[in-house]
């Protein structure tokens, strides 16, 4: 079958797009607001963009009256975050962040998550992710009732045992992806693959 975009409505086409682009790597994002509470939230349009300098990028889906998400605001209004890697052993927390909390209250506060003082940000990570990456803003792109936020990575931490030669253990990490719906994916099946060589 052949579909036109055109000719759907927006929820069908996000349906498609969601159910085809898998898995998807979730960001756990955490921001700060000007009085300092902590935001946290996951977020699946997410990726690498660049290696040199090192950045990645992710897109926050707007409110339904078109304001942006207190993660995008706190970003644009200081310029740091911390995105961590969510694995099968903080899912069930990171998910929970997901909540529409309170004016005022840390969503790390109502899933069980400690925050732990950042290195070169004001930004805390959560020490209950294996790995987590100090970012400052280089770029926000607004698109229509998105906003992709691109930051330059200036520090990684990793769990020593996640470390070998300097790659990362896959298998150790766990990571967990987000299909469509409410399902989510873990590593299966790996494989290697040399590119091809002229």
């Amino acid at each position: 079958m052949y579909i036109r975009a055109a000719e759907q409505n927006a929820h069908d086409n996000y349906k498609l797009l969601i159910g085809s682009i898998i898995p998807r790597p979730i960001a756990f994002v955490t921001s700060i607001d000007e009085r300092g509470i902590v935001n946290a939230a996951p977020f699946s349009f997410f990726n690498i963009v660049n290696d040199e300098p090192l950045m990645i990028m992710f897109s926050c889906v707007r409110k339904s009256g078109g304001e942006m998400k207190h993660t995008a605001s706190n970003i644009l209004g200081n310029g740091e975050f911390v995105v961590h890697i969510v694995d099968e052993d903080n899912i069930a927390a990171i998910n929970h962040t997901s909540i529409n909390a309170p004016e005022g209250i840390s969503e790390l506060t109502l899933a069980g998550l400690t925050p732990v003082p950042g290195q070169m940000v004001k930004v805390p990570r959560v020490a209950e992710c294996k790995i987590a990456m100090e970012c400052r803003l280089t770029r926000h792109v607004e698109l229509e009732h998105c906003d992709m936020i691109i930051g330059e990575v200036l520090g990684f931490y990793v769990e020593d045992e996640l470390i070998h030669n300097g790659r990362i253990d896959a298998a150790k990490l766990k990571p967990v992806s987000r299909l469509a719906g409410a399902t989510y994916a873990a590593i299966g099946r790996t494989f290697d693959m040399d590119r091809p060589q002229y």
